[in-house]
């Protein structure tokens, strides 16, 4: 009775014994919180394209038509070409989009938002051209100042977007050359001198007045991705500003200067 006493003791000042039921107390494991491994830029993908990506498992991104898409496909040391021409998901965020003004021209190769996985966006607004004209629609741009016609998607809600961008400038008189003529909305078809299809493809992209505007290829007047070009833009950083406040990146800051060049890319930013 003594030994069975002062073990008993011993349990109950050790917390293993259970005065309600005489017997020693049974210690349950409480596993850690499982650690959340979606990517944070996957997370934005899941966020901003709602409508077609229902989640992300096993390095894939997960659709709603339950088909799957690689993240990072594992291959390393990918040189600038190979990205441009065959990124997977991860890469379209290996360089970093930001808002507001430029503080210096951009580093050689530097072109975030250039990096595009033509899969993926095939999936959200269309794989064919029939597919993606299935929802264009026409929207009139900048009424007061311009009153031109142009033809953009519905998906992703990128039509009320450029006419929330039109309403805006359209208030700026100062801007109207680089605002009328504009240069090119839907238009199937892939980036000159690549196979690379073109993002105005989709529906989803502008290009504002080609005159008051610089792009790359006509500058060093070749198709050489390798060549260094001496950076030159004349768009007004207020119409940036703008396009960016709407989900929009500007191809201005870009080392392969496009500066008329606008497109939807809320992840981006």
């Amino acid at each position: 009775m003594r030994i069975t006493t002062i073990i008993l003791l011993y349990l109950s000042c050790c917390g293993l014994y259970n005065h309600s039921n005489n017997h020693p107390r049974t210690h349950k494991i409480t596993s850690k919180r499982s650690i959340d491994t979606i990517p944070t830029e996957a997370k934005k993908l899941i966020r901003y394209y709602s409508d077609f990506i229902a989640g992300f498992a096993d390095n894939h991104l997960i659709f709603k038509d339950k088909s799957r898409m690689v993240w990072d496909d594992g291959i390393k040391n990918k040189s600038f070409q190979q990205i441009l021409d065959n990124p997977d998901l991860k890469d379209m965020f290996m360089q970093k989009y930001s808002t507001g003004q430029l503080k210096e021209p951009p580093a050689i190769n530097f072109d975030p938002g250039r990096i595009r996985s033509t899969p993926f966006f095939e999936k959200i607004y269309g794989a064919t051209e029939k597919e993606v004209k299935a929802n264009l629609t026409e929207i009139i741009w900048c009424p007061k100042l311009v009153g031109q016609k142009i033809t953009v998607t519905q998906i992703n809600g990128v039509d009320k977007k450029l006419l929330q961008i039109s309403k805006e400038l359209d208030e700026h008189p100062e801007l109207k050359k680089y605002l009328t003529n504009i240069g090119g909305t839907f238009n199937w078809r892939n980036i000159k001198g690549t196979t690379r299809h073109s993002m105005h493809s989709y529906g989803m992209t502008i290009d504002i007045n080609t005159t008051y505007s610089n792009y790359w290829e006509w500058e060093c007047k070749c198709v050489n991705e390798d060549a260094v070009v001496p950076y030159i833009n004349r768009i007004p950083q207020i119409i940036v500003d703008v396009f960016e406040k709407y989900g929009f990146i500007w191809g201005g800051k870009w080392a392969h200067f496009d500066t008329m060049h606008f497109e939807y890319r809320p992840e981006l930013l």
